[in-house]
């Protein structure tokens, strides 16, 4: 099972995913001013390093970090903890809340209806 990520460790796994390839001091740039320390993007990163999300190269004293779980595998493992969370593992009732709090419109269900027909024809 995949580990969780906090809020915090998320925010830097996704930069992580975009850069591909990064150094600490690369997540750092990404940040807005007032930057957060750097000790603190550190600690986060070798969290993700300990939970499995990330590894690193050393190149000297730098370390170049790198994803090692995919952005798609981590989504596909928090929806569905997201589903069996509030949703009880219905799929359905995910559906139907996203319609009525009018996140979905009829487009993106018609669009979601030929996805599904074209995926029961492979």
């Amino acid at each position: 099972m995949m580990n969780k990520l906090t809020k915090a460790e998320e925010e830097i796994m996704m930069m992580v995913w975009e850069e591909g390839r990064c150094t600490v001091s690369q997540l750092l740039d990404k940040f807005p001013d007032p930057k957060p320390p750097h000790s603190s993007i550190s600690s986060i990163v070798r969290i993700l390093e300990k939970k499995g999300f990330v590894d690193h190269k050393a190149y000297g004293r730098t370390h170049e970090y790198f994803p090692i779980i995919a952005k798609e595998d981590y989504s596909a493992t928090s929806i569905s903890s997201m589903v069996t969370s509030y949703f009880g593992g219905n799929y359905q009732s995910l559906v139907s809340f996203l319609v009525a709090e009018e996140k979905l419109s009829a487009k993106d269900i018609e669009e979601l209806m030929n996805q599904l027909k074209s995926s029961d024809h492979e």
